[in-house]
């Protein structure tokens, strides 16, 4: 019985260092799945300033991000052979040069991001469009990458590293035509619906939060994702215009208190203060008089 109950603990014990091994790749997810890079500047934006951010091309990536996981299903093309042996071979030659710094999912993205200007420039002459195409492109490009890369740690080889990086940069771009079609339904409702959601976050005591300047959707888990964004950026997040709750909440009392304006009730700490206050008056004088009558 004691075994059983020790070895339970253990077990209970370990629950929460496998959870964070399963959620290893939570600085997408925890974010609205947006394409965020190690060397991103992410800031918390609190109340003076940050709705004013809240407009449409600030939602072009984290709308990408949401709108690549939506069309995956449909989305299945598979990588091209004769762009996987060009990238080995270019990847290998990077690799060899300084294998313990090279890093897979910034060769990934580095290479399927490539086209991404020159594919866009091409579809469309409209400006709009062609920041929407290739923010599509981007978040393309870091879906495949991620999952391609995941579980490819730093010490592995030279040749597991570009496998895992061509497959993934070479799945994305065979797929970024059709992701950039299939996005591009959906991109005017999903700025709509951010939004909204931006405006709403500024005005919360926490505030909201950009990643170079793209609004990030945390879905109200804030600290979730500057959590996960802080597990993979090189710069941890600014958070110094955010405030914790508690710290909030007790600014906020106090400004309540001192906020009522002459001839308002006063608050109902202010106000038993007050009463106190009073009593002790009343009784002091009482006091008073009766030494006078005694004397």
């Amino acid at each position: 019985m004691r075994r059983a109950t020790f070895l339970l603990a253990v077990a209970l014990a370990a629950t929460p260092i496998l959870l964070a091994a399963t959620e290893a790749r939570a600085g997408l997810d925890a974010c609205g799945n947006i394409d965020v890079h190690a060397d991103a500047k992410c800031t918390v934006v609190a109340q003076g300033g940050c709705t004013a951010q809240c407009t449409p091309v600030k939602f072009e990536a984290a709308c990408a991000g949401k709108l690549e996981t939506t069309c995956n299903g449909q989305c299945t093309a598979t990588a091209d052979v004769a762009c996987s042996g060009g990238c080995t071979a270019d990847c290998s030659a990077k690799c060899q040069a300084n294998p313990g710094t090279y890093d897979c999912a910034g060769s990934c993205n580095a290479s399927c991001e490539a086209d991404c200007t020159g594919k866009c420039s091409a579809s469309t002459t409209d400006g709009g469009a062609q920041a929407d195409c290739q923010a599509s492109c981007k978040a393309t490009c870091g879906g495949h990458c991620d999952v391609s890369c995941k579980g490819t740690p730093p010490s592995a080889t030279c040749d597991a590293k570009c496998k895992a990086s061509c497959d993934g940069s070479c799945s994305g771009k065979a797929n970024i035509d059709c992701q950039v079609s299939c996005q591009s339904k959906g991109y005017v409702q999903c700025k709509t619906d951010l939004q909204g959601g931006c405006t709403a976050q500024c005005q919360k005591p926490e505030g909201a939060l950009f990643c170079d300047g793209n609004y990030v959707d945390t879905g109200n888990n804030l600290q979730n994702c500057i959590d996960a964004l802080n597990a993979i950026l090189k710069v941890k997040v600014d958070a110094s215009a955010s405030c914790s709750g508690n710290t909030c909440q007790a600014q906020a009392k106090a400004s309540a208190t001192c906020a009522a304006a002459p001839g308002e009730p006063a608050p109902i700490g202010g106000g038993m203060l007050a009463a106190g206050l009073g009593i002790a008056a009343i009784t002091a004088a009482r006091r008073r008089a009766a030494k006078r009558r005694a004397a």
